[in-house]
């Protein structure tokens, strides 16, 4: 009887692990969920268990900087450098995600090559809480919402508020200082690649900073 038990608990474990994560699933309708690339819906869906961790790999393509962007990219290395600071292209990049046990999210660790000293490396963590039941976390108590749409194409990340937390109080960012509109696309492209996107946009001073690289799940 106690083997059929343990058997049986165990044919349960298997049946959760193959549901794989459905976080990201739930912040769509079931209707733009289903026009998502396969390959997409598979990135988002993995489970991160146990330690286990999401590698990707690939080149930096594109990078553009305005004068007020690489202003805005310097001052935020006081709460670690969540913006790119190099415009060199065709340098080896690597991102990681693993499971961030403390707060149910996800820890992104995206490392980006120059060829003038050390890379790059930005740390953010993403939960889902908030107002658009998505939120990413820079450093020092700041994040922003994110709204998420679904495309043919993969999907969009679009900022939706600036917000100062320290343990349960929590504070909006004040539009003055807000950076602008931030806007992340994960675009799937052929043979297994996609792009990764990241544009700045302020509302008074346009583009600040724009950069792309394609990856490879490894």
């Amino acid at each position: 009887m106690v083997a059929v038990l343990r058997r049986y608990d165990q044919a349960q474990i298997l049946q959760r692990d193959d549901l794989g994560d459905l976080r990201f699933r739930k912040l769509l309708t079931s209707e733009a969920w289903a026009t998502l690339p396969q390959a997409v819906r598979k990135r988002f869906s993995k489970r991160l268990v146990g330690g286990a961790t999401a590698l990707f790999a690939g080149r930096v393509t594109e990078v553009r900087i305005s004068r007020l962007g690489c202003l805005l990219s310097q001052v935020l290395r006081m709460i670690g450098a969540p913006l790119p600071l190099f415009r060199d292209v065709g340098v080896p990049t690597v991102v990681t995600v693993t499971e961030d046990v403390k707060t149910g999210g996800q820890i992104w660790s995206r490392m980006y090559c120059n060829r003038t000293g050390f890379p790059q490396v930005i740390h953010s963590a993403k939960q889902f809480s908030g107002p658009t039941g998505l939120e990413e976390f820079i450093g020092c108590g700041i994040s922003m919402a994110l709204h998420v749409e679904a495309s043919e194409e993969g999907l969009t990340f679009t900022s939706a508020g600036y917000f100062i937390r320290l343990a349960s109080w929590r504070m909006p960012l004040p539009k003055l200082l807000s950076p602008g509109r931030v806007t992340v696309k994960h675009r799937a492209l052929a043979n297994s690649e996609f792009e990764f996107s990241l544009l700045v946009k302020h509302q008074l001073f346009g583009e600040l900073i724009y950069q792309s690289a394609i990856y490879r799940d490894q």
